[in-house]
């Protein structure tokens, strides 16, 4: 006896939307998910706890539309929590994630979902655009970055990371779609109680995937809050620094481990040139010198391992400034 065909309208991938006070933005990225070419979706929205409307958001999306399903946390445990509820609730073949502050573009789902099935590789990555605060009180789209450009153009199939090693740039969760039993397979799932948790996943993807996929096609717009409420907003915080060197060394460790070499270095030369100087302009006059000491530990690490010319003004001078903190 054959099994029977999978119904043409049946859910091909699952997008995890987790959300912690978003009532502001939420909206209008479910609005984005309702807006896909691709309609063969479901979503599991979680509120991580929320103390404004996110939650009420997510359950009338819920009750408006099958497709979504709003789950609760009853205490905050954060984005790698929630992410990880949202996966135990995966049932489809291919699964993806959007902060429910962001945005997909219109085709988002339905060129990465084609593109796997096309290729048969465990994951595909494509290209992302920030989306910042405007002079009329809205948000405008940037360009895609030179550092975004270098993972996702031009477009290739069926890759490796040895083939590729600057793919390892992108370590954002949101520019993906996977096979769901990839993660099964792979046994991936998010750090819980450390920020920036997308770094080391990323990386696991990348050296545990019999192959992966990159289009340079936009995927998501990246939202900057204009409140300043973004994790990436406040770098100059002790905490938040220490999780974010803890995960940059994380996914490097995990290159290591797995003997990418190749990639180790390229994610070396793009952290010391993207997310160096920013940290060293915050640390020039900041009240706490742990701040200072702790990037400068994290720089010297990383410049004993770089390799290549030396940088360019002012990364060059950055650099300099933190060895000696």
């Amino acid at each position: 006896m054959t099994s029977p065909s999978p119904s043409p309208t049946a859910p091909l991938v699952t997008v995890v939307v987790p959300g912690f006070d978003v009532a502001e933005y939420a909206g209008e990225a479910l609005d984005s998910l309702r807006a896909q070419s691709l309609s063969q979706w479901t979503a599991v929205l979680v509120d991580d706890a929320s103390s404004d409307a996110t939650g009420a958001i997510f359950d009338a999306a819920a009750a408006a539309d099958a497709r979504f399903e709003a789950v609760h946390h009853r205490e905050r445990q954060g984005l790698g929590a929630a992410r990880n509820t949202g996966l135990e609730r995966v049932r489809t073949p291919f699964v993806a994630f959007l902060d429910a502050d962001d945005l997909y573009t219109p085709q988002a789902l339905d060129r990465l979902v084609a593109t796997l099935a096309a290729s048969g590789s465990d994951f595909a990555l494509g290209a992302y655009v920030r989306l910042r605060p405007d002079a009329t009180g809205g948000y405008a789209a940037g360009v895609v970055q030179p550092w975004v450009a270098a993972a996702t153009d031009p477009a290739r199939s069926g890759i490796t990371l040895e083939a590729h090693p600057e793919a390892s740039g992108n370590i954002v969760a949101w520019s993906k779609v996977s096979r769901t039993d990839f993660w099964r397979r792979a046994d991936l799932h998010f750090p819980v109680g450390k920020m920036y948790e997308d770094q080391i996943v990323a990386q696991q993807m990348y050296t545990r995937a019999r192959a992966f996929d990159v289009i340079p096609d936009v995927i998501v717009h990246w939202r900057e809050r204009a409140d300043g409420s973004s994790i990436t907003q406040h770098k100059d915080e002790l905490p938040v620094l220490r999780d974010y060197l803890e995960a940059l060394a994380g996914g490097i460790a995990v290159l290591d481990a797995a003997g990418q070499a190749r990639a180790a270095a390229a994610r070396i030369r793009l952290v010391l040139a993207m997310d160096v100087p920013p940290l060293v302009a915050l640390a020039m006059n900041h009240p706490d010198d742990a701040y200072r000491r702790a990037l400068g530990t994290f720089v010297r690490g990383l410049w004993d391992r770089a390799d290549g010319d030396a940088p360019a003004e002012p990364v060059a001078t950055a650099l300099a400034a933190a060895r000696l903190w």
